[in-house]
C-alpha cells in the first residue's frame, strides 16, 4: 500500500496531470479540510449522518422485505413459480432509472434515497433467502411434520434457522449495496449527502474530492461489515462448528 501511494504520489507530481488524476497528498489535505473546517454544504458529520440514515432505513427494510418474501415464496412452489417472471423483470430494471424516477415521485429528500436503497438490498437478501429456504433438508421437514408438527412450526423451528446462513451471506453484500442507492439517489439529486459532495467535486473537476468521498464511504462500508460480522458470530453460536475431513475419518 504505501509503494502504491508514493509511486502514485510521484507519478502525479513528475508524469500525470494532478488536475485529472490528484495525488495522495491532495485527497489527504481534502479530507483534513472536510473534517476540520467543514464542506461547501456543510459540516461532514451531517452529510455523512444523512447519507448513513438514508442506507441504513433502506437496508432494514428492503432487507426485512426480502427474508419474508424469499423465504415464503422458497417454501411455496406454485407462488414462486407465479412470481418468477415478475420479480425477474424488476430485478432487470436498471437501477439509476429507478433511482431517477423515485426523484420524480418522492422529491429530493429522504424517501426517494431510501426508495433506491431498498430495491438494491431487496433482491440481494430475496433471492439468497427463497435459495437458503429451498435448500432444507426435506427429511427433517418430513420428520417434523410425521412428529406433529405445524406449518408455522416447521417455518420457525426449521426453515428459518436452516436459511439464516444463505440470508447473513446476502446481508453482508447487502449493506454495501444500501449504501450505494443512498449515494446513487444524491448524486441524481439531493440537498444533502455523501453524493451530493461527489457529484458536486465531478462538476467542479475536483478529483481529489471525489477520491475523499470514495474512501470515506470504503471506511464506512468496512466498519457496517465489521459489525455484521459481530452480530452474525453472536446469532449463529448455536451452530456446531464444520467438520473437516479428518474429523469424518476419525
Amino acid at each position: 500500500m504505501v509503494v502504491w501511494l508514493a509511486s502514485w504520489q510521484y507519478a502525479a507530481t513528475h508524469w500525470i496531470d494532478p488536475f485529472f488524476y490528484s495525488k495522495p497528498s491532495a485527497i489527504g489535505g481534502r479530507l483534513v479540510d472536510w473534517f476540520t473546517t467543514g464542506t461547501a454544504f456543510g459540516s461532514i458529520w451531517k452529510q455523512l449522518a444523512v447519507t448513513l440514515e438514508e442506507a441504513v432505513l433502506g437496508f432494514l427494510i428492503g432487507a426485512v422485505a426480502g427474508v419474508v418474501l424469499g423465504i415464503l415464496l422458497g417454501r411455496a412452489r406454485f407462488a414462486a413459480e407465479v412470481a418468477a417472471p415478475f420479480i425477474k423483470a424488476a430485478n432487470a430494471v436498471p437501477r439509476i432509472v429507478l433511482a431517477s424516477l423515485f426523484i420524480i415521485w418522492f422529491g429530493l429528500g429522504l424517501t426517494s434515497k431510501v426508495a433506491t436503497a431498498v430495491v438494491l438490498v431487496f433482491f440481494a437478501v430475496f433471492f439468497n433467502a427463497f435459495q437458503g429456504a429451498r435448500e432444507v433438508d426435506r427429511n427433517l421437514v418430513n420428520n417434523a411434520r410425521i412428529l406433529g408438527a405445524s406449518r408455522t412450526q416447521v417455518l420457525t423451528s426449521i426453515v428459518v434457522p436452516s436459511a439464516t446462513s444463505w440470508i447473513f451471506a446476502s446481508l453482508h453484500a447487502a449493506f454495501g449495496f444500501a449504501l450505494i442507492g443512498a449515494v446513487v439517489g444524491e448524486y441524481a439529486g439531493a440537498d444533502k449527502g455523501m453524493g451530493l459532495l461527489i457529484a458536486n467535486a465531478q462538476g467542479t473537476f475536483d478529483a481529489a474530492g471525489i477520491y475523499a468521498g470514495m474512501i470515506i464511504i470504503t471506511v464506512v462500508a468496512l466498519l457496517a461489515e465489521w459489525l455484521l460480522t459481530l452480530l452474525e458470530n453472536r446469532l449463529l453460536r448455536w451452530r456446531p462448528p464444520a467438520q473437516t475431513s479428518g474429523d469424518n475419518y476419525a
